[in-house]
């Protein structure tokens, strides 16, 4: 799962302007990680509140679209976090932290959607 939220990361933050020409280029690559590795945590730590990862994916999906719907929850618990470790690892300004927060309930809702939809089709 965390290679899947890796790569919609970087599709994400790659199709918005203002993200990437704010986020230097060499540390694009560990930025994109560390913002990934935060939604997954925040995936892990929603969990236990629909009985773990192994079964319950779709609780934990349900929970997130409940959560963005609301626009609390995990989508805060993971901002919140995300910025701080922005700001304190990478030395990002508040407006670049602020507009990568900006774009995460975008981002995690693609999850949901890309999730719900099964897996893609193999390439032939």
């Amino acid at each position: 799962m965390f290679d899947e939220i890796l790569q919609m990361v970087k599709e994400h933050l790659g199709n918005d302007a203002a993200v990437t020409s704010a986020i230097p280029a060499d540390q694009a690559d560990a930025i994109h990680t560390e913002i990934a590795n935060h939604i997954h945590n925040g995936l892990q730590n929603q969990a236990p509140a629909t009985g773990g990862l192994g079964g319950s994916v779709g609780g934990i999906l349900s929970q997130l679209e409940n959560s963005l719907a609301s626009g609390n929850l995990a989508t805060s618990a993971i901002s919140g976090g995300l910025v701080s470790s922005l700001a304190s690892k990478f030395g990002l300004s508040p407006a670049i932290t602020g507009a990568i927060a900006a774009s995460l309930p975008g981002l995690m809702q693609k999850f949901v959607n890309r999730s719900n939809a099964g897996p893609a089709p193999a390439a032939s």
